[in-house]
């Protein structure tokens, strides 16, 4: 392997909220493998003053505090200037940012490294939005206390996209929102026992029927998505004539 897959950083003031996330399960795996070089970046550590501080009060005043410039860009130059250095694009976890989505996550991966910085109090100086990172990202309409959690989701979303992370190449391109599903919510899944309290497992998925199975599985992520995201179903125009007739095919229509 000449290097690692995809790189990344995370910049905030809790380093040890999201340190521990990059080492568990398959993302941890990974990068113990040399596919992915993920690393934590600490804001605090490049605070010039005796108590780390990273925030200050807002001029024109009101409510809460502001992320300081100085240690930011600090952290960020010391990053880049480091062995690992600080992959582009440097995203902020703000609201003001484009909507995180699958389409993203691959675009994120297919360019083979992209930094986080974590946002904290009231907001960032402007001049760190301004001078230093490359753009904004937002996971959705709501406010969280930090970017960490939602670093985190961008981090899941994106690792798991690079080739040798999942152990099932296919996985991926089977689950909701990817590509290859065609905009579809992804299926559901059943195991054993094949009778649980009454509730029993489909009998078509116990037929060995594979072009069947493949055929239940197409209608049951066209219903899904109809009935659960009509915004999905709009945007990719509803059901083509042969989807239709697989849905009419298992009395989903």
């Amino acid at each position: 392997m000449s290097g690692p897959a995809l790189r990344a950083r995370v910049l905030t003031i809790f380093p040890d909220l999201v340190a521990p996330w990059l080492d568990a399960s398959l993302m941890g795996k990974a990068r113990r493998s040399g596919l992915l070089d993920l690393d934590v970046v600490d804001l605090r550590a490049a605070a010039s003053d005796p108590h780390r501080s990273v925030d200050d009060a807002p001029f024109g005043g009101g409510a809460g505090m502001v992320l300081a410039p100085e240690p930011v860009f600090a952290a960020a130059e010391a990053a880049a200037a480091g062995p690992g250095g600080l992959p582009r694009p440097l995203l902020l976890l703000g609201p003001g940012g484009r909507r995180f989505d699958q389409a993203m996550a691959a675009e994120l991966v297919a360019g083979g490294g992209f930094s986080l910085l974590c946002g904290r109090y009231e907001g960032v100086d402007q001049r760190i939005v301004d001078h230093l990172v490359d753009g904004e990202v937002s996971i959705g309409d709501f406010v969280l206390s930090g970017g960490e959690v939602a670093a985190l989701a961008v981090l899941e979303a994106t690792t798991r996209l690079v080739p040798g992370v999942m152990g099932n190449t296919t996985s991926a391109d089977e689950e909701s929102f990817s590509s290859a599903s065609g905009g579809l919510l992804e299926y559901p899944h059943y195991t054993r026992p094949a009778d649980f309290r009454g509730w029993q497992v489909p009998d078509v998925l116990r037929s060995g029927d594979h072009a069947r199975v493949a055929r239940w599985r197409r209608a049951q992520a066209l219903a899904r998505t109809r009935d659960r995201r009509p915004d999905l179903w709009a945007a990719r125009g509803g059901a083509s004539a042969q989807e239709q007739a697989v849905l009419e095919e298992f009395g989903l229509a």
